[in-house]
């Protein structure tokens, strides 16, 4: 396995022993996961016009007893269909009213809505870094993702308004979640700073298999703060 760059992937095939190159649906580092020799799972794509003809969707894990999702978009997508099916307990009495809903210069991945005319900004952001059971993110400085969090601060202070983050790990060998301060020092302030606030950070892990991924159970952010929260956010 060698990755040239963020979008491609250079493997060979278990089957025919061919090198083929294989778009990578993840800009991240990806240091752990995209190491010469480890195993990862590819697909033919439907695109013929397409300069890769596969895509790299899964990698093995280091420990070589799991997969983890390598694919950015599928945490946004199942959490879209999690939100349709009403398959979150953490944001029951609140429904889909849409996608992509943009604010000002932004825009976040779903608007929810409450009976009581409430309304909900939720963001999604997948993780794939896991050390020693922790899942850790982002994966390499990310001031989109810091700028994301200052402004769900600001919608979290409007009256009428809640916000929330997912952190959706992209695999289910993790027992708790923690912002990459070592990493990205903005980002994890900007992570507290939204707690603190009121925003909401909720953490669920997924059940990878090569011909499937589910959204798991929901592990702690260890870096949460007491509850009570409301407090700090000027709403009674």
């Amino acid at each position: 396995m060698e990755r040239p760059n963020r979008f491609l992937g250079r493997c060979r095939l278990e089957s025919t022993g061919d090198v083929i190159e294989a778009h990578i649906r993840d800009p991240g580092r990806l240091e752990e996961l995209m190491v010469p020799g480890r195993r990862v799972w590819v697909r033919p794509s439907a695109d013929r016009t397409r300069r890769t003809a596969w895509t790299l969707l899964v990698a093995e894990s280091p420990a070589g007893e799991g997969w983890v999702l390598v694919d950015s978009t599928l945490p946004n997508r199942l959490t879209h269909r999690a939100l349709e099916a009403g398959a979150l307990p953490e944001l029951d009495g609140w429904r889909l009213e849409r996608a992509e809903w943009r604010h000002g210069a932004s825009r976040f991945d779903f608007l929810l809505a409450r009976p009581d005319g409430r309304w909900f900004v939720l963001e999604v952001k997948g993780v794939n870094l896991v050390d020693n059971g922790v899942a850790l993110f982002p994966d390499a400085p990310t001031e989109r993702g810091a700028r994301h969090l200052r402004e769900l601060t600001e919608i979290a202070a409007q009256d009428g308004w809640e916000a929330g983050v997912l952190f959706v790990i992209q695999r289910n060998d993790a027992h708790a979640f923690r912002a990459a301060a070592h990493i990205d020092p903005h980002f994890a302030a900007a992570l507290e700073d939204a707690a603190r606030a009121g925003v909401r950070v909720m953490v669920r892990l997924c059940d990878v298999a090569l011909d499937r991924v589910t959204l798991g159970p929901a592990v702690p952010w260890v870096d949460a703060l007491p509850q009570p929260l409301a407090h700090a956010s000027g709403k009674s």
